[in-house]
């Protein structure tokens, strides 16, 4: 499984159930992508 953080974009790449269990973990911690993409960001 891979997952590429951008500014503005999130990819991932993997099997389907890989991406389903990671969408489920982060959907825990941040209620928007958008949100995800700006805690990523702002960690770099």
């Amino acid at each position: 499984m891979r997952l590429n953080i951008s500014e503005d974009r999130i990819i991932l790449i993997g099997k389907a159930w890989e991406i389903q269990g990671l969408l489920r973990k982060y959907a825990k911690q941040h209620k928007l992508v958008k949100d995800w993409i700006e805690a990523c960001t702002m960690v770099e």
